[in-house]
């Protein structure tokens, strides 16, 4: 995939230029917070002369640039479009998009109560080990992780199993419902040890209007949607971009279940 975006067709001369593929990232292009395989990346790279693609993913573009790029290649060359925080923060063609602020949306004092909320309901959880990053704020979300965003690895797995032995995601998520009904917040568990929070609508789904103005950029409608998650079931993190009418959706179960399918779709 190390190839520089010059080297790929206009969008509007790809042999299938009406369909996009879009992907989650975390369990859907690469093993959760690891890096996509070298196999993965070839795979994409063969798919993008034939079709645009792009990833939408709820973590910010410096996690996705250490996931899916390399020191010598930044991400964004990678994919036709690059969608950071549910399209919040976005790419085409290498180019920043116009962006929305979640704090800008939400208040200063809102967004305290909120955090501050958290943070008491966080020192009563009892769970595996806890770290430091309780909550990370982003562009257009907050991300709450009751064990902390800097657990290891093995610390991730372990608190993953624990999670979905004691439901801690799922019964916090139903206190921030009761507790800020009239936010208008929406709550997405994704990943292993996290859920994100942000506006409703600012779901993946967000992202699409950026497709929809292609027409007028290069002339490409974008008929077929091709989306691609693992978390693609009611609460997860990509249900809602997944059951979209304007998208055929497709779950997956891990990196290599992504490249079978795409196999077969493409007859790759």
């Amino acid at each position: 995939m190390a190839e520089a975006t010059s080297v790929y067709p206009p969008l509007e001369a790809r042999p299938i230029k009406n369909t996009i593929c879009l992907f989650d990232v975390d369990g859907t292009l690469t093993p959760a917070r690891l890096h996509a395989s070298p196999e993965m990346l070839q795979l994409l790279s063969a798919l993008r002369h034939k079709c645009a693609i792009g990833f939408v993913g709820g973590s910010d573009l410096v996690k996705q640039q250490e996931q899916l790029g390399t020191p010598a290649l930044p991400v964004t060359t990678l994919f036709d479009f690059c969608f950071s925080e549910n399209g919040l923060t976005a790419y085409r063609l290498g180019e920043r998009l116009a962006s929305t602020t979640f704090i800008g949306w939400l208040g200063e004092e809102k967004y305290k109560k909120l955090v501050n909320f958290c943070l008491r309901y966080i020192s009563e959880i009892e769970c595996p080990v806890k770290r430091g990053t309780f909550v990370e704020f982003r562009n257009g979300m907050i991300n709450i992780s009751p064990v902390g965003r800097n657990a290891s690895v093995e610390e991730r797995n372990e608190y993953e199993k624990y999670d979905k032995q004691h439901n801690i995601r799922t019964k916090f998520v139903e206190v921030l419902k009761k507790e800020f009904g009239d936010y208008g917040l929406t709550y997405s568990i994704g990943g292993q040890i996290s859920f994100d929070v942000f506006p409703t609508g600012w779901d993946k789904t967000y992202c699409l209007q950026h497709l929809e103005t292609e027409k007028n950029l290069s002339g490409v409608e974008y008929t077929t949607i091709h989306f691609f998650g693992d978390k693609a079931y009611k609460g997860g993190n990509d249900w809602e971009i997944y059951e979209d009418k304007r998208t055929t959706g497709h779950a997956v179960k891990s990196p290599e279940d992504t490249m079978q399918k795409l196999k077969e779709i493409f007859e790759m």
